[in-house]
């Protein structure tokens, strides 16, 4: 009986050992501590667990600067370039108090401007500083300068201001034109809307050669229309093309409720090129001058109706007749320009703008109307006064 359970407790023993032994050969292959195999790696694919695979892989961490398509990329590296030359004005008006005598500063207005050169300069729209007494402009670096008025165009609804900040804090804006614009091409403004500086918005050109009123009623000609949203407090500020040059100076919108509604509008690079350069040296617009003084409009004329000539000018050496007034006070219309060279003129506006495309010394045909009869006078246009 003694031997009968040494050997019973041997057997059961045994058959743990093998049932143990099973078990583990099963399992060993699913453990990541399983001895490897000597299996080839095709044979070592087919054995692995799918799960196997996926547990002991570390998951990807996301990495959100590849995300970015080209477009974005392109876009966050033209801004990058742009605003620092992008500035945000604030203007105000001193007054009096009545009852203490005490001068108050009353915040007037905020605008957008940009850095024309190293000098300081920097362009704006003349109806942002328009009444204004005081000016400051907050540069891209945060650091806000007093600026002084070099000179305004208000028939352009342009302005340039003077800081004197360091040339390292100035970066001038790339400048372009606007000769060669086509609808449809991406265009993108950084503005200060609402006081919110550096605020981009991006579109495209919805039109071209618009013509949109300045703040003296005086046409501003060959304006740019974009999408790109400009709400109050843009005005000023540059409107640049996909290679970050100037093509324009955000200027005004048109909306019933005073907000963005998708139709804005630029005063073009052909305009800021030259009208600039005169406010720096000049402090106003130097047009060439025919030594004549235009009369205001007459019903049913066409054209800009000459007033007055000056005394011993290249008009009067040419002439030109002005407007007169018998003794019973019956006018008599001068000399009506209808044309320069192949411009036609409808208006003094006209005449104006026609001007702007020549400089003292040309001499240009002027077409007249003078007693009902067309005539062709040349005259040689003089120095501005």
């Amino acid at each position: 009986m003694k031997y009968l359970k040494t050997i019973a407790l041997l057997a059961i023993l045994g058959a743990g050992i093998f049932i143990g032994l099973s078990w583990n050969n099963k399992i060993a292959p699913r453990l990541s501590l399983a001895p490897k195999t000597t299996a080839t790696p095709k044979e070592e694919t087919s054995k692995t667990s799918p799960s196997t695979v996926l547990t002991n892989e570390k998951p990807a961490s996301p990495n959100f600067a590849k995300a970015l398509n080209n477009t974005e990329e392109a876009i966050i590296d033209l801004f990058d370039a742009t605003a620092p030359s992008v500035c945000y004005i604030t203007t105000s008006n001193m007054r009096q108090d009545y009852w203490s005598r005490n001068i108050q500063e009353i915040p007037r207005g905020t605008g957008s401007g940009f850095v024309w050169n190293k000098d300081g300069n920097i362009v704006t729209n003349y109806h942002v500083i328009k009444g204004a007494d005081r000016a400051q402009v907050t540069l891209a670096d945060q650091t806000t300068w007093e600026a002084s008025l070099v000179g305004v165009a208000p028939e352009k609804d342009l302005a340039v201001l003077k800081i004197e900040a360091p040339k390292k804090s100035l970066k001038p804006i790339h400048r372009g034109t606007s000769n060669h614009l086509r609808v449809g091409q991406f265009v993108m403004a950084i503005g200060n809307p609402f006081g919110l500086d550096q605020t981009l918005t991006t579109g495209v050109i919805s039109a071209l050669d618009r013509e949109i009123q300045s703040q003296t009623g005086a046409p501003i000609r060959g304006a740019i229309q974009t999408d790109a949203a400009i709400n109050p407090g843009n005005s000023g500020g540059p409107l640049v093309n996909s290679s970050g040059e100037l093509i324009g100076v955000n200027t005004s919108i048109y909306s019933p409720s005073g907000a963005s509604a998708g139709i804005g509008f630029s005063i073009p690079a052909g305009v800021i090129n030259w009208v600039v350069p005169e406010l720096i040296k000049y402090g106003k617009i130097k047009r060439p001058s025919l030594g004549v003084e235009l009369a205001r409009s007459f019903r049913g004329v066409h054209g800009a109706v000459i007033y007055h000539v000056y005394q011993g000018s290249n008009a009067e050496k040419a002439g030109l007749r002005p407007t007169t007034v018998d003794r019973y006070g019956r006018v008599y219309l001068g000399d009506v320009i209808v044309a320069v060279n192949d411009t036609e003129i409808k208006s003094n506006d006209e005449l104006q703008l026609a001007l702007e495309n020549y400089k003292a010394g040309d001499t240009v045909k002027l077409t007249i109307i003078r007693a009902n009869k067309e005539k062709t006078v040349e005259i040689k246009l003089a120095e501005p006064k």
